[in-house]
């Protein structure tokens, strides 16, 4: 079993010395857990609070501006 495993290790290095030979590297980022209790109330919290807001007109059309739609349908 140790060699297939072995096997298994050389494919992936493989894999990452071609990514990084095209010019690419790896990149580790932390994000929210979703599935931790309680995400969705401060979703809802922190979207109610900029429904409440002055702002949200703002804050809709800045979003509108960044976002890559392209391709959508």
């Amino acid at each position: 079993m140790a060699s297939r495993s072995g096997g298994v290790a050389q494919r992936v290095q493989k894999h990452r010395e071609a990514l990084r030979a095209a010019g690419l590297r790896p990149v580790q980022i932390w994000v929210p857990d979703t599935r931790r209790a309680g995400f969705a109330a401060e979703c809802r919290r922190q979207c109610l609070a900029l429904r409440k807001g002055r702002s949200e007109a703002d804050h809709l059309k800045w979003l509108a501006s960044v976002a890559d739609t392209e391709g959508w349908k």
